[in-house]
């Protein structure tokens, strides 16, 4: 008897029962069992390993239940809950349904480690509810939604009123022990050059409010001088986004295309070796914005089998598991 293939088959076959998939040939040949990993999720790592999570956005398709045990089942450590407007949890209900997410990623072994939200600023709706529920919880790490420039006043008159509103709210992070960070996205909002968002957020404590870098962003907007940015905002990084992509030429103009991890222009070797020698550890959110039959986009269903968004989602894990380990 072929007792290791078994449990592998058990595990395998319970789990997308729950997630209401169908262990059938064409499942069994999209996932290698043999990379299914027969330790429980939760088996004991090291204090300072470095964690990687799955961003909640591209499992809106499954229960709480059934997002935590396909997470647990791909091999990630923990989940970037999404608590925003059409996300897992809605703000309005984040002291109902925030704990009862929690306790599913926590029955499959997992851990929230941050969330995702659309928080700006102290005063706005839910703020003060969704940091009071996840201190509750243990989450040390949320984070907050983007922030636009007024147009009709100076860059600089701009900053200040930034600085303004995000030094209320480190201090409420402060208040409730939550790490708040504001992602660097490609465009026209603040954090998109990089060196606004540092005029932001350099004299706040990076223990409650700072950065959470986006290697792909970061790149777009900063084809060559991305390392003077990453090195700029060093300090104040506590998690970090992971995706890649490339540039296509499509009908005569140049467009981004997303793509799986290692497929783009994203250098995660230079990448990597600056995290390191910054000690920059995470945790990691993973993010799948290629084309995945609407699991890209937070779909509440999908357009494709399930098999073949799981197992992209695997490929792309084993990738980072890769380079992490490396560094």
């Amino acid at each position: 008897m072929d007792i290791p293939y078994t449990r592998r088959d058990f595990l395998y076959r319970s789990i997308l029962a729950t997630a209401g998939l169908a262990a059938g040939t064409n499942a069994a040949a999209s996932i290698n069992l043999d990379t299914v990993s027969e330790k429980p999720a939760n088996f004991a790592r090291d204090a300072d390993d470095t964690k990687i999570c799955i961003f909640s956005k591209h499992l809106q398709w499954l229960t709480y239940q059934e997002m935590a045990k396909t997470a647990a089942m791909l091999g990630f450590d923990g989940i970037d809950l999404t608590v925003r407007p059409n996300g897992h949890v809605e703000p309005e209900r984040v002291a109902e349904d925030l704990p009862k997410a929690v306790k599913a990623v926590e029955q499959a072994g997992l851990k929230v480690y941050m969330l995702t939200t659309e928080i700006t600023s102290a005063d706005q709706p839910h703020t003060q509810a969704i940091l009071k529920t996840a201190a509750k919880l243990g989450i040390k790490y949320y984070r907050m939604g983007w922030v636009k420039y007024e147009d009709k006043q100076s860059i600089e008159q701009n900053l200040e009123v930034f600085k303004k509103m995000f030094g209320q709210l480190a201090a409420l992070n402060k208040q409730y022990q939550i790490h708040g960070a504001y992602q660097n996205h490609a465009g026209k909002n603040l954090g998109s050059a990089i060196w606004d968002l540092w005029m932001v957020i350099k004299d706040l404590d990076p223990q409650w409010l700072g950065c959470q870098y986006d290697i792909r962003h970061a790149i777009i907007e900063g084809a060559n001088s991305w390392p003077l940015g990453l090195k700029l905002v060093q300090s104040h990084i506590r998690t970090l986004d992971i995706k890649d992509f490339r540039w296509e030429n499509k009908d005569g103009k140049w467009q981004i295309e997303n793509v799986p991890l290692g497929e783009g222009m994203v250098d995660f070797t230079q990448y990597f070796s600056l995290l390191r020698s910054y000690q920059i550890k995470g945790p990691f959110s993973l993010h799948y914005e290629y084309p995945l039959g609407g699991a890209d986009s937070g779909a509440k269903s999908l357009a494709i089998p399930k098999e073949q968004v799981l197992e992209a989602m695997k490929k792309d894990l084993a990738t980072l598991r890769k380079w992490v380990n490396k560094a």
